[in-house]
């Protein structure tokens, strides 16, 4: 199917790590016999380095810039890191499509082939709230120190010996090749990953072209993907949470049944709510809001006022 000769324009950031999903993206549109052109952007969490996500602010930061280049027709997609997206778009934007996931899981990263999070007197890089947080409740002897910047920028400040780890996703590490220093793959039972982690996620103007939407979405939709990020995403957007809370969920599917466990912790570790939904896929939306407010009701909205109000006085 030809839709037109005009080459579709992917967004992209301009890290390493965001442009392997742009190219990735690219790879299946070609197969799909789709000329492609790839534009690139700096978004505002590339700019301020300096600074936690929490403090600047989590709705848009790493996608702003180029939701308005969708918008304005200066692009047809923008392709994402699908847990940066926010929980709840703008009227006028739409995800197309989620590309098949990797393994979700949290890794620690070190050039001490020994370091795991049980060693002594270790100091752990980390950007993320959730990380620190659950660090805070399974390892309160590790102290955490703030690791913003490209997966490249981190190995450097550890290379410097700002930190002896990083705590990682394993779907940057490995779509980077640095799977040789992952020295401990987190378990599910203590650290269940943010919503979204390990998939791309594909965004349009809702005013793009329906025929051209649909074979974009052909060519890069993963549907058992799209089933367990949309229960996700249904649950984070119930809790009202973005990066900079500790909200976390993570959904499976099997026959035909959708499986999700999320929940929220306190920054100081001390306070965990976490639940099982199990249900039809049919139902997955359904089944993350369930999953949110039953949260919030057992305890999660007070964990939440807790940590907008301690953020605001960061």
């Amino acid at each position: 199917m030809v839709i037109s000769d005009k080459p579709v324009r992917i967004g992209t950031r301009g890290s390493k790590l965001a442009l392997w999903q742009a190219y990735n993206a690219e790879e299946k549109l070609k197969a799909a016999g789709l000329q492609t052109e790839i534009v690139i952007f700096t978004t505002k969490g590339d700019k301020i380095l300096d600074v936690s996500l929490s403090k600047i602010g989590s709705k848009g930061v790493f996608t702003e810039e180029l939701e308005e280049a969708l918008r304005d027709g200066s692009i047809d997609i923008a392709v994402h890191s699908a847990k940066d997206v926010q929980s709840s778009l703008d009227d006028d934007l739409e995800l197309l499509a989620f590309m098949e996931r990797e393994n979700p899981a949290d890794v620690l990263l070190s050039f001490n082939p020994e370091l795991t999070l049980d060693s002594e007197n270790i100091v752990v890089g980390t950007s993320s709230t959730r990380r620190k947080a659950l660090l805070k409740k399974f390892y309160p002897n590790i102290r955490t120190v703030e690791a913003r910047g490209n997966l490249q920028t981190r190995l450097q400040k550890m290379e410097e010996q700002q930190f002896d780890g990083l705590l990682l996703a394993y779907a940057g590490v490995h779509r980077m090749d640095y799977v040789k220093w992952i020295t401990q793959v987190l378990s599910f039972d203590q650290f269940i990953p943010a919503v979204g982690q390990g998939s791309v996620a594909i965004e349009s103007a809702k005013s793009l072209d329906p025929a051209r939407k649909e074979i974009l979405k052909q060519a890069l939709n993963h549907e058992e993907t799209a089933v367990c990020l949309r229960t996700e995403r249904a649950f984070l957007r119930t809790m009202e949470g973005g990066c900079s809370i500790p909200s976390f969920a993570l959904a499976s599917l099997h026959e035909g049944q959708v499986s999700i466990t999320g929940g929220i912790i306190s920054l100081d570790g001390q306070q965990m709510i976490r639940e099982t939904f199990s249900g039809a896929a049919s139902d997955a939306e359904k089944l993350g809001r369930q999953l949110a407010e039953t949260v919030l009701e057992k305890g999660g909205k007070g964990i939440l006022a807790d940590i907008r109000a301690q953020q605001k006085q960061m």
